[in-house]
């Protein structure tokens, strides 16, 4: 059971150790109202460990492997991977300005080997400039005190470190719709500024970054909404982590990891990019008009 390598925080770890118990339980033929009054825990505290919402200690591992009659050669393995749920990721420091449930998010995305990602009104997170963020920020809540909005902007532009770091760097595949590429966010300088970025991360091998016309017609992203799909690698020859799909509403956020909704978000996401075409035309004339 080995993790996979350049793995940072505890996101990844809860979730395979939750998927882990949860399949041990379901093995054992044991509803989650069984376990939590074998255990005397809530049915809240199994539903939060079996979807890596929280860490866990080994003699709380070792107590739920007892119940559920796992086999003696797991339980270290497991009980091992709970001292993982302990690790701490570089945005922790940074916990007063991320929105609750985020962290999870960013612990998946450094986790991830490739990011597919639909957005049609702004350009997401990992492609934004420093100035282009500021404006969406003092557009979106203009009340923000100064000192936070550096720090959001702080763990934005860290995020983005997962693009250009020297080992692995994540496969970003990215279909924005052309609309965006015209919008004044933050004045001309750094709509600018932003455009000519977006041409430079163009040449980058890891990543693709394709447009949707205006004048495309029907494709599913008009009923999808925006979303980021995460897929990703053990790297060691061992069934990789299972998919997600993170989708961000204006009051919150959800992740789909069913086999399911996630052939579903496969389907929309292809025929998104069956729609697009590739960005940099379109970007060089959209910096032609600024």
């Amino acid at each position: 059971m080995v993790l996979p390598q350049g793995i940072t925080g505890s996101t990844m770890p809860r979730r395979q150790l939750g998927r882990r118990l949860r399949d041990l339980r379901n093995r054992a033929r044991m509803t989650t109202r069984v376990a939590a009054q074998r255990l005397e825990w809530s049915e809240a505290k199994i539903w939060r460990i079996e979807t890596g919402q929280t860490s866990l200690r080994g003699l709380d591992v070792e107590a739920m492997c007892k119940i559920y009659g796992a086999p003696a050669d797991l339980v270290a393995p497991l009980t091992a991977l709970a001292r993982e749920t302990k690790a701490r990721g570089w945005w922790t420091e940074y916990g007063d300005v991320i929105a609750e449930g985020f962290e999870v998010y960013i612990g998946l995305e450094e986790a991830a080997h490739r990011l597919s990602t639909y957005e049609s009104e702004l350009v997401p997170g990992l492609l934004q400039t420093e100035g282009y963020t500021r404006a969406v920020l003092a557009g979106g809540r203009p009340e923000m005190p100064p000192a936070e909005a550096d720090r959001r902007i702080a763990v934005r532009l860290a995020r983005q470190a997962l693009l250009t770091r020297a080992s692995e760097p994540v496969r970003l595949d990215a279909v924005l719709g052309e609309s965006l590429l015209y919008r004044r966010i933050g004045g001309r300088e750094v709509t600018r500024g932003q455009l000519e970025h977006l041409l430079e991360l163009c040449d980058r091998p890891n990543i693709e970054i394709r447009l949707v016309p205006n004048d495309s017609g029907y494709h599913d992203g008009m009923e999808s909404g925006r979303f980021v799909l995460l897929e990703f690698d053990s790297g060691t020859g061992e069934v990789p982590e299972p998919p997600v799909v993170y989708v961000e509403t204006f009051t919150g956020s959800a992740y789909y990891d069913k086999e399911a909704e996630i052939d579903r978000y496969r389907a929309a996401f292809a025929s998104i990019k069956g729609a697009a075409v590739d960005a940099r035309e379109a970007i060089e004339g959209a910096l032609a008009r600024v």
